[in-house]
């Protein structure tokens, strides 16, 4: 039987119009026990249903799916990347039976599930963080969180306002489609936009390696690419990015990474990615590409 993988991933549309989605998402939970039970109903037997954070579903969640798929190719997946809050609301409709979340359900969210009798089960499958590098020539060694988000949006453009040399700085930061881009707004941004004196790649490495080429440039990578050649990585608040700081909660720039169902119409499909995830081989993926393994 030919399965497909139907990613409808949506990128940040802007806070209006997210808010008008998460607001007819909340609506539905609102409904009868009966419409609940006919929405899971209509989730077809054995499919894994996926919506939530843009930081999972833009990247992580699709090579994970794709690998999972090598030794379950009947395996059926629909993914859809919204934002976090409206993974919830998904969840609480029975529209999905994966919620992927970078964060923990806030106070609405726990009241929703409370009233439609929701017991959520929080299958943590590992880390998102992201390290501050600049070429190994830059006397920088720390910035603040203020100064972090005034250089990645323009409000500080040249490297001696944060006690670097008089030159102008140029950001190096990934593609607008991947969660990172995203993650990093919502992180240390202020979800501000990026200043203009910037170019875009589309992985980590290619980052580390433009940052070791340029001696002015300051960018963003994961855990694995911060050790390049050439580059160096800048604590932020006194901190320094490490496996430690991250997992103690220390470290601003990191968020937990969550999966969370329904615990009383948990899928077995669901149930068994899941475990996919969580194994030896699910955490290699997520240190393939530069997110943190769960401890």
């Amino acid at each position: 039987m030919k399965t497909t993988v139907d990613r409808k991933s949506t990128r940040w549309l802007g806070t209006g119009i997210t808010c008008q989605l998460l607001a007819g998402l909340l609506l539905l939970t609102s409904c009868s026990e009966k419409k609940d039970d006919q929405a899971q109903a209509a989730i077809p037997h054995g499919k894994v249903v996926i919506k939530g954070s843009n930081t999972i579903g833009e990247e992580l969640a699709p090579k994970l799916i794709a690998e999972y798929k090598k030794d379950h190719a009947d395996a059926a997946f629909e993914l859809e990347s919204k934002a976090t809050g409206y993974g919830f609301a998904a969840l609480f409709a029975g529209l999905c039976n994966i919620a992927g979340a970078s964060r923990a359900p806030i106070a609405d969210e726990l009241e929703q599930a409370r009233s439609r009798n929701i017991e959520l089960n929080d299958h943590v499958i590992g880390a998102y963080g992201t390290v501050l590098v600049v070429n190994a020539a830059n006397p920088v060694t720390n910035l603040t969180k203020d100064q972090a988000r005034d250089i990645f949006t323009g409000a500080v453009q040249n490297w001696k306002d944060v006690g670097g040399p008089d030159a102008p700085i140029h950001l190096c930061i990934r593609d607008a489609i991947s969660g990172t881009h995203l993650g990093f707004k919502e992180l240390a941004m202020d979800n501000k936009s990026y200043g203009t004196n910037r170019t875009s790649y589309t992985n980590y490495a290619a980052i580390a390696h433009a940052v070791a080429q340029e001696p002015n440039s300051i960018g963003y990578c994961g855990f694995n690419s911060s050790g390049a050649a050439g580059v160096k990585t800048i604590s932020v608040q006194g901190i320094t990015p490490s496996p430690a700081s991250v997992t103690e909660g220390k470290y601003p720039y990191a968020r937990t990474l969550h999966f969370y169902t329904d615990k009383a119409k948990e899928a077995s499909a669901a149930t068994e990615f899941i475990q996919f995830v969580q194994s030896p081989k699910g955490q290699d993926i997520l240190k393939e590409l530069g997110y943190m393994p769960r401890s």
